[in-house]
């Protein structure tokens, strides 16, 4: 594993204009559909070389742009059939111990620092209602948490769109 630190959502990429040139946009396109891909299958796909694929692949990694590659089980399959949304208001000096129990607890498959009165949204899977409430009593010494039970997701988790797919310019 590589000991670079990943790019964060939103920094800004030196000489974006030739990391996102028509070429990479239709590898990182290809990815998207299909991350499994061989760097031969992929090469073929674009109309490229296997050489010339690994190498735009190789640097899109090192400049962030391409984060990683993960696998998507679905949570119901692993007994977790109840997703919720928490948003947690910390009490004063407690937020970085919230952070730190986030990190600590497996059923917040996700947290996000936010703006205005809550400071955490995070996305937590529990395998039924009472033991969302076990999950949220964990939070509660460190702050007020309010809850939303996902009942369904008409758009679920999707990669954000390259630049000629965007409707807001």
């Amino acid at each position: 594993m590589s000991s670079r630190r990943p790019a964060r959502s939103g920094e800004r990429f030196q000489n974006s204009n030739d990391l996102l040139d028509p070429a990479n946009l239709r590898l990182l396109a290809a990815l998207r559909d299909d991350p499994r891909l061989s760097m031969s299958a992929l090469a073929r796909r674009v109309g490229m070389s296997a050489p010339t694929v690994t190498e735009r692949v190789g640097r899109l990694e090192r400049a962030g742009v391409i984060r990683g590659y993960r696998l998507d089980v679905d949570p119901a399959a692993l007994g977790l059939p109840v997703a919720a949304w928490v948003r947690v208001r910390p009490g004063p000096g407690q937020l970085p111990k919230l952070a730190d129990l986030a990190r600590d607890t497996p059923e917040v498959t996700e947290c996000h620092r936010i703006t205005g009165e809550d400071c955490f949204l995070m996305r937590v899977h529990v395998p039924a209602l009472d033991r969302l409430a076990d999950v949220l009593d964990r939070f509660l010494p460190y702050g007020q948490t309010t809850s939303s039970v996902i009942v369904s997701s008409p758009v679920p988790p999707r990669p954000a769109p390259l630049p000629d797919e965007r409707t807001v310019r």
